[in-house]
Parts: C-alpha cells; sequence; structure tokens
C-alpha cells in the first residue's frame, strides 16, 4: 500500500482528497497565525487581558454568529458558503498586511481583524465540518475524521506555528501574507469537490423558512436528543478549564519558562508530536478498545495535564507534556466528532455542528476571559489550577453518562425532520 493510499484511501473517494488538501492548505495558514497573532499582540502590549483579548476577539464571533452560519449551511450550496467566507478572510489579512506594512496598525486594528477573520471562520468551519458525512459511509467517518485530523496536527500544530514565529522574526507583516495566500488556494481547492449538496430521492420540496425556524428546530432535535446533548456539554465545560491558561500561555511560556518566543512557537507545535504518533494508532484503537473507555482516559488525561502544568518551573518538561496532551486531544477530537455526525441526520448536520461549535468556542471564549484575569491577579500559573479543579469536577459529574453517549444508536439520514 502506497504513501497516499495510506493517507487518504481510495474508498474514500475523490471528494474527499480534494477536502482533505484544502484543508491542510488552509491549516497551514491558521498554524502560522497560531504563533505569530499572540506574538504581534504581545509586541504591542504587555497586558494580560489585552493579549488575551486577541483569541476572544477572534472566537466571540461564534457566540453571535455561530448557530446561524450552521442554519445557513443547511440550507445553501456548502461549496459556495466556504468559497465565499475563505474570500473574505483573505480580504482581512491583506487589509492587516497592508496598515502592518505602512506602520499604521494599532492593538485596535489588529483586535478589528481578529474579530472580522473569526466571523468569516465561523462559516467555513461550521460548513466544512457538514461535509465528511455526505462524502463517505457511515463506517468510514472515524478513519475519515482521523485523517483530517491528521492533517490538522501537522498543518496547524506542527508545521505552521514555527514558521509563523520564524516570519515574525523576519517582518511582522510576513506571516499573515502567506497566511492570507494559503487561504486563496485553499479557495481554489474546495472549488474542485462535487458533492456538496446531496438531496434525497424521497425529500419533498420545503417552503422557504425563516433562519431562526431553522436554528429553533436544530436546538429543538439536540435538546430532545441527551447522548449529543451530553457530547456538547462536556466539550462547553472542558474548553472553558482549557481556554483559561491557553489564552495566556504566550506569557506563561515566555516569561515564567523563559522560553522566548522561538521556545513558545516550538510549545504550540509539541501537541501534534503526540498527535501523530496517535494518529498511527487510532485504527487499533478503534477495534481494540470502546469508544466510551477511550473517551474517560482522554477527559482523565486532561486533568492530570493541567496539574502537571501547574507545577512545573523547567521548558523541557512542558514541552513533553504538551506531547502527551496532543495524544489524546487527538482521539478524543476524532471520537467526538465521528459519534455526533453519526448520530445527527443529514439535514440537521449544519445546526447540530453549529451548535457544537458555539459550545467549544464559547467555552474558549468564557475560558480566556477568566484566564486573563486570574493570570493578572495570580499570576502566569494561576489559570492552570483553576482548570485542574474544574476539570476533575466536571470529570466526576460526566463519568457515568458517558456510556450512554457512545452506545447511542446512529441516525437513520431521510427526509427533513423540520
Amino acid at each position: 500500500m502506497g504513501i497516499a493510499e495510506w493517507i487518504v484511501p481510495r474508498r474514500l473517494g475523490r471528494d474527499f482528497r480534494w477536502l482533505f488538501a484544502s484543508s491542510v492548505t488552509s491549516n497551514i495558514g491558521d498554524g502560522i497565525a497560531l504563533a505569530a497573532a499572540p506574538l504581534l499582540i504581545a509586541s504591542m502590549t504587555e497586558s494580560p487581558i489585552l493579549v488575551a483579548s486577541g483569541a476572544i476577539m477572534q472566537f466571540l464571533p461564534w457566540l453571535l454568529f455561530g448557530l446561524h452560519a450552521g442554519a445557513i449551511a443547511d440550507r445553501v450550496d456548502r461549496r459556495v458558503l466556504i468559497m465565499a467566507a475563505n474570500g473574505i478572510r483573505a480580504l482581512v489579512l491583506l487589509g492587516l498586511c497592508a496598515f502592518l506594512v505602512t506602520g499604521g496598525a494599532s492593538i485596535w486594528m489588529v483586535l478589528a481583524a481578529a474579530f472580522l477573520y473569526g466571523t468569516a471562520e465561523v462559516f467555513v468551519d461550521t460548513t466544512s465540518s457538514t461535509l465528511l458525512p455526505m462524502m463517505v459511509r457511515k463506517p468510514d467517518l472515524g478513519i475519515g475524521n482521523a485523517r483530517l485530523q491528521a492533517g490538522f496536527l501537522i498543518a496547524n500544530q506542527l508545521g505552521g506555528p514555527p514558521l509563523g514565529a520564524f516570519l515574525f522574526a523576519v517582518g511582522h507583516f510576513l506571516p499573515f501574507a502567506v497566511q492570507g495566500v494559503c487561504v486563496a488556494l485553499a479557495i481554489v481547492l474546495i472549488s474542485r469537490i462535487t458533492a456538496t449538496r446531496r438531496v434525497e430521492p424521497t425529500e419533498a420540496p420545503r417552503e422557504p423558512t425563516p433562519v431562526h425556524t431553522d436554528i429553533v428546530s436544530g436546538i429543538r432535535w439536540l435538546w430532545q436528543n441527551p447522548p449529543v446533548r451530553m457530547l456538547v456539554v462536556i466539550i462547553l465545560t472542558f474548553n472553558v478549564t482549557w481556554a483559561a491558561p491557553w489564552g495566556v500561555l504566550v506569557l506563561y511560556a515566555t516569561d515564567y519558562l523563559g522560553m522566548g518566543p522561538i521556545g513558545y512557537g516550538a510549545l504550540t507545535t509539541a501537541s501534534a508530536i503526540g498527535g501523530l504518533a496517535a494518529t498511527l494508532l487510532f485504527g487499533r484503537l478503534e477495534r481494540r478498545f470502546s469508544f466510551a473507555a477511550l473517551m474517560r482516559v482522554c477527559l482523565t488525561a486532561e486533568v492530570l495535564m493541567h496539574l502537571a502544568f501547574a507545577l512545573t518551573t523547567s521548558g523541557v518538561v512542558a514541552f513533553v507534556i504538551m506531547i502527551a496532551f496532543g495524544a489524546y486531544a487527538f482521539v478524543w477530537a476524532t471520537i467526538s466528532t465521528t459519534v455526533r455526525q453519526r448520530l445527527v441526520p443529514h439535514e440537521l448536520q449544519g445546526r447540530i455542528a453549529s451548535v457544537n461549535m458555539v459550545g467549544v468556542f464559547g467555552g474558549l471564549v468564557i475560558g480566556q476571559a477568566l484566564g486573563g484575569v486570574i493570570a493578572q491577579v495570580w499570576g502566569p500559573t494561576g489559570p492552570w489550577w483553576f482548570a485542574f479543579v474544574g476539570a476533575a469536577l466536571t470529570l466526576v459529574l460526566v463519568w457515568r453518562p458517558i456510556s450512554h453517549i457512545a452506545a447511542a444508536r446512529p441516525a437513520e439520514d431521510g427526509p427533513s425532520a423540520d
């Protein structure tokens, strides 16, 4: 079996290969910004609150527009929606580069650009998450998600951040110019996908409805489906605790651990090493262990990681901890996405994915806001202690419901549930 067949198995289809290529390309650009954006903001201010605000401005749009993005994704050509939103992202990056080159950029302008970019990203990420179930059979969702996660790890976590830190050291505008090129190329690649709007033969024509009506129907379905509802709650709470220290990680790494900008970039990529190792093992893990057991192990590891970061004062130890984080985080992301996609009918994929992402980024906004305040008062390790206690309490509460989530029966696609 060739390397190409192992990375993108032929049974997943031609459209999946274009989706994979587009995802990798876009994630290279986002990985560059993962290191460059905090460094740019940190070069303009020493306030932990303003540093954390950079991520908050990018994630806040999920709370404002996330549900609308899901409803719109369920009613339009998803390929065209992704291409249009990516076009807006490219224009925002072009404008930011222009201000950085001319010296006219301010901290408030950078925060505004982060908000606009994040708004377009809401539509890109929500819609992209609905494409895989349209391309592959339900039994292949696990391997399909594993491959997309592997591409994300290589591009966004491993390759992008050190490149972003290097480009930032050369010129503050360079990382964002390269990111813009990656987004533009992703538009070309996603345009090659054909299966973006599957209509069931038995599906009756629908009368146009307001977007808010579609949002309500999606939320109602979610509320009446306990396994999916509990999965969203778990993701929300664990993202609050995880985001509290992550929002000020640049200060924790550069000031507390003394790793410097390049060391910070390396730390943010360390998780990809563990994630890649988990990529090689995921198929075997999926065959040998239940999803419930794997989910419990992943959440337990999350609790222990927060404690380890709170206790260490060594950059080397922090690097090793981050590798372990990447391994279990990859497994968790793949399993949780696969479970959700199996349980949600096709016609509701966009809306339920948007609720899930609102939970993800709602948790990030709340957590990073808390992390900035906690770090301001108790120092750079304070957010890690908060995360340890909060995650441990949450794990105790969700330990038993995890079994019901993993054992739930897959949904049957058919006419609209609206």
